[in-house]
């Protein structure tokens, strides 16, 4: 069966209008519960009564209302219907930002925007295109759902996307949220040094797909034995908190397991005296001391190709490689 459009409409920026339909971008996996009477077999149900009465009632005759000064204002589904913005279902792009603006905190739920007749797959994929070239997001305002959305139409790959945002009244001012904000002092070079040494040693690829939602899986597990009768496994204790008197040792430790090396003083060495082991290429540079920073910008200044999907071992690999090939030369 092909999906539904879960909207249809169109998208009009300047003088141009393409008819379009949304499709959900994501689905929800999580594993949902339903509610018993402990030690039987008896369903829970929610339902709608009257708080005065206690009597059941049907979906037909609830209606929405709100209290004002002591007064129900009651409102029907048709009016709400009839005073909706947008009546028009348009995309209305009213102007064009830098994606990397829109702070990641506005961001809603996400939908695949795709042309309702193949007649407009041009002027879709024009689109898409200047916004992929231009790396802006068009910003909109669409009726959805029985409410007015704020969005940013983005190209991703060959598809645009449409990204409902929050309103900015929606989002919360941590300064109102947090009891007391954190105090950062100024912390130590050396620590700074290694914390970004870390985060360089840690850094890699974007690539969604090898991330799992074990919490999920774990909860399938739990199922599955307390089924069959088995012990059920929990799951290890949270760490301990870190000691602010051996943080520097755990950021040291942390950038050694991570592949990089962590240098202290103004040697490259972890003891400072400048002669770290191995991955030296032979350049009077050791480039076991190097983040992977440093190693992709030295591949990218030898056009190593592939070097954006490479881990920290691989640049340094391929580094020592491409300077011994150029060197044979």
């Amino acid at each position: 069966m092909a999906p539904r459009a879960v909207w249809s409409g169109a998208i009009t920026f300047g003088l141009v209008t393409i008819p379009v339909g949304l499709y959900s971008a994501t689905e929800d996996h999580t594993i949902h519960f339903h509610q018993y009477v402990r030690g039987t077999s008896d369903r829970v149900r929610v339902q709608r009564v009257n708080e005065r009465s206690g009597d059941v009632v049907p979906n037909d005759d609830i209606v929405k209302g709100r209290e004002v000064d002591d007064e129900i204002v009651v409102v029907e589904p048709d009016e709400l219907r009839d005073v909706a913005p947008g009546r028009s279902q348009a995309i209305d792009v009213v102007e064009f930002v830098d994606l990397a603006e829109i702070d990641p905190v506005y961001f809603d739920r996400t939908y695949w925007v795709a042309p309702s007749d193949d007649r407009y797959t041009h002027a879709y994929g024009l689109l898409c295109r200047a916004l992929a070239r231009s790396n802006r997001a068009g910003i909109a305002t669409v009726t959805m759902h029985g409410r007015e959305h704020l969005t940013a139409l983005r190209a991703d790959g060959d598809v645009l996307a449409l990204q409902t945002l929050f309103w900015a009244d929606e989002v919360r001012d941590p300064t109102e949220q947090l009891s007391s904000l954190p105090v950062h002092d100024e912390p130590k070079q050396q620590e700074l040094d290694t914390a970004i040494q870390l985060v360089d040693a840690m850094t890699t690829t974007w690539k969604p797909d090898q991330y799992e939602d074990t919490y999920t899986a774990r909860v399938e597990q739990l199922i599955a034995d307390k089924r069959e009768g088995r012990e059920v496994v929990p799951a290890e204790a949270p760490a301990e908190a870190t000691d602010v008197g051996g943080l520097l040792e755990a950021l040291r430790r942390s950038v050694e397991a991570a592949g990089g090396q962590a240098r202290s003083g103004d040697g490259g060495g972890p003891d400072g005296n400048g002669d770290g082991d191995g991955d030296g290429d032979g350049d009077g540079e050791d480039l076991a001391t190097l983040s992977k920073s440093e190693l992709s910008r030295r591949a990218r200044e030898l056009d190593i190709s592939g070097r954006s999907s490479m881990n920290r071992d691989e640049l340094a690999r391929a580094v020592a490689q491409a300077r011994t090939s150029t060197r044979a030369s």
